[in-house]
């Protein structure tokens, strides 16, 4: 008996990425506590998170956690005492610290909003005595536009004597953009590693978006000065930012497909729009009886 594929209009291959102990977290407030506990089960790749704060979260208390100073820190705040302080805790395994959160950009876009002087300010103040605790220091993260690396340049320059042991990445646009985007932070600061903090390929259609996920963790595994990286999709698809299909989570809380990816895990065969997939393969027992293959990661 012949054998028909039949396909539906739009068809995703499964993730071809391999699992890495480089991957991280980025913990997202949105007011689902127990949603981080998918991410723990075993059998997991995640070993360290950040949560643009300089306390660790509760939920999170498994894995290795790296403050960050996000901005211009409040009245009598010091950073580097904060973090002595989580030092003296071991479950908080702290290695490293990040700096500032895209202080290239205004408070309206999520930006800390601060002049590279006043940066460098803060960084001797609260952030350069940590490398006396033996901690390796990240640079301020700026946005991937021409202003942001303006903006990292003249911190990296008036900063004398500071010590930046990585630069951190963002991105959301296409694969050719992320690695030329790598490849100028790499050219600017050649001696440093890099840590990709924030990516993702925004607000595109689901197989846009599978494309984007395999290069880009199967090239930033193979790049040896990225140290670490993080996607940007540990919330529900319902409440992201960047689009639904880069969710790590649907909308119930439950791993998508690039979720379950990220983690080291066998695809779950559930993406944001999960219903309706399962609507339209709802043939599929009665299809396989007749010799016909039905595709169920496709939509």
């Amino acid at each position: 008996m012949r054998t028909l594929l039949l396909l539906p209009p739009l068809c995703l291959l499964p993730s071809l990425t391999a699992a890495s102990d480089k991957r991280g977290l980025v913990q997202v407030d949105t007011k689902n506590p127990n949603d981080e506990a998918v991410f723990l089960s075993d059998p997991t790749t995640i070993s360290w998170y950040y949560n643009y704060r300089s306390a660790p979260s509760a939920s999170l208390s498994n894995l290795e956690f790296v403050p960050m100073l996000w901005g211009e820190p409040a009245a009598n705040y010091d950073f580097a005492t904060e973090v002595r302080g989580l030092l003296r805790d071991d479950k908080n395994n702290i290695k490293y610290v990040l700096g500032f959160n895209e202080p290239d950009m205004g408070r309206d876009v999520g930006g800390s909003n601060m002049s590279p002087a006043r940066a460098v300010e803060i960084w001797k103040e609260m952030i350069e005595p940590l490398k006396d605790q033996g901690l390796k220091l990240g640079a301020p993260g700026v946005a991937s536009t021409q202003d942001g690396k303006r903006w990292i340049k003249a911190f990296m320059e008036a900063c004398d004597g500071c010590t930046v042991d990585f630069v951190p990445v963002h991105w959301y646009g296409n694969f050719e953009g992320l690695a030329s985007h790598i490849g100028e932070v790499r050219a600017m600061f050649p001696d440093k590693d890099l840590w990709v903090t924030e990516f993702g390929y925004a607000h595109q259609s689901l197989s846009d978006t599978y494309s984007f996920f395999n290069t880009s963790l199967e090239y930033l595994d193979r790049l040896a000065y990225v140290q670490r990286y993080s996607w940007f999709g540990s919330f529900r698809s319902s409440v992201s930012n960047v689009g639904p299909n880069g969710a790590m989570l649907d909308s119930d809380g439950d791993l998508t497909d690039l979720g379950a990816w990220y983690l080291g895990r066998k695809s779950p065969g559930n993406t944001p729009a999960s219903a309706a997939v399962h609507a339209r393969i709802a043939w599929a027992p009665l299809g396989i009886a007749l010799g016909v293959v039905a595709v169920t990661g496709c939509l």
